[in-house]
């Protein structure tokens, strides 16, 4: 029997998006599978909320309490004195400061090396030290993609054997709600309103789209992230503001009926260490146009139409190309329903699994 340590913290908050809903699918999984072969102990600063798994006889919860400096005090103090797991796995970019046991960290993106600008100062500084660390101390890291895996290589001079890469996953859900605000005919942005998700350039491209299809509405779900000033500003100076329309954060039910009856979703990122909305669009037959840039192709393969992130005529282009021809509509919403099938949950736990494992064997991942 092994006994494994997952830090559970960033499954343990109200508004779910990206690491969160990575770290709520491993602890869903993990309470799934938990046994006298493997057993879980979840640590959390705070008591789980309720819409995590439930505890049973071999997925345990324990809180530590302490506000700040959680992973550089208070955890350690705690695995210092109580040495009773086998390995520990934090699911998002920081370790411990100390730890008994082997350990393996996920990293899901580099954006913060290749995009500084776009972080606030103490999220960057933490971000940038505390994933350097990560980095030495894990006995072995997870990326979500090829493409993040290579950027781990190149920018922290790691061993390839050291670094496995493990997808995310995407599940269907059948419960659909009916947003407040809504539209007709619409394009669909998700994610954090925030530079690197390259807004502007979406915004240029539909400014021109919408002049010779002014049914058109653009839709950008999500919340503000950081310095996302500007393209409000810009919606403002186009004259744009009754035809783009912000959401702000949605639930899950809500985003479902955004992608079944939307156009099409874009991503124009400039950087992406996965881009799960792309696999949540194709599960609900929304066609996605989407940057040719970092992981994004990785995911999109063959079911996704792809345009230069720097370049407002070449995404517009390929909006008009979707809008003209619904043969190629519906060949991209076919070409999605089978590109998902190479993506689950299930599977990403199953492989999380496998490299948790392989630590504590002498001959490295399998």
């Amino acid at each position: 029997m092994i006994k494994i340590g997952v830090d559970g913290n960033e499954a343990n908050v109200e508004k779910k998006v990206g690491v969160s809903v990575y770290t709520l699918n491993m602890l869903q999984y993990f309470s799934r599978i938990a046994s006298d072969e493997n057993s879980f102990v979840v640590y959390l600063k705070n008591y789980p909320s309720l819409d995590l798994p439930e505890e049973n006889e071999f997925f345990k919860y324990k809180v530590i309490k302490g506000k700040i400096l959680w992973s550089q005090i208070f955890l350690p103090l705690d695995l210092f004195f109580h040495k009773d797991i086998d390995v520990y796995f934090s699911p998002a970019h920081y370790l411990p400061s100390y730890c008994p046991v082997p350990q393996v960290v996920t990293i899901h993106d580099l954006a913060y090396l290749y995009f500084p600008d776009d972080f606030r100062k103490k999220d960057l500084w933490q971000l940038v030290n505390w994933t350097k660390f990560s980095v030495k101390n894990a006995k072995q890291i997870i990326a979500v993609s090829k493409t993040t895996k290579k950027d781990i290589i190149k920018n922290y001079g790691i061993d390839e054997s050291k670094v496995s890469f493990v997808y995310n996953g995407f599940e269907k859900t059948a419960k659909e709600k009916t947003p407040e605000v809504k539209a007709k005919k619409f394009i669909l942005f998700v994610g954090t309103i925030q530079p690197r998700k390259n807004l502007e350039i979406l915004i240029e491209a539909f400014s021109k789209f919408q002049q010779t299809n002014s049914d058109f509405k653009l839709i950008i779900v999500g919340k503000k992230g950081w310095l996302y000033e500007s393209i409000f500003e810009k919606v403002k100076t186009m004259d744009l503001e009754d035809k783009i329309i912000f959401t702000g954060h949605v639930t899950d039910e809500e985003l479902i009926w955004y992608y079944k009856n939307a156009f099409c979703l874009t991503l124009p990122s400039l950087y992406e260490g996965f881009g799960i909305p792309v696999l949540e669009a194709m599960g609900y037959d929304c066609p996605t146009i989407i940057s040719m840039t970092s992981s994004l192709p990785e995911i999109g393969g063959d079911a996704s139409l792809y345009f230069d992130p720097k370049n407002a005529d070449d995404l517009l282009q390929k909006l008009n190309t979707l809008n003209g021809n619904s043969q190629l509509r519906k060949e991209l919403i076919q070409k999605g329903r089978q590109r998902i099938k190479d993506f689950s949950w299930e599977k990403c736990g199953k492989e999380t699994l496998g490299v948790l494992r392989s630590v504590l064997n002498e001959d490295g991942p399998h």
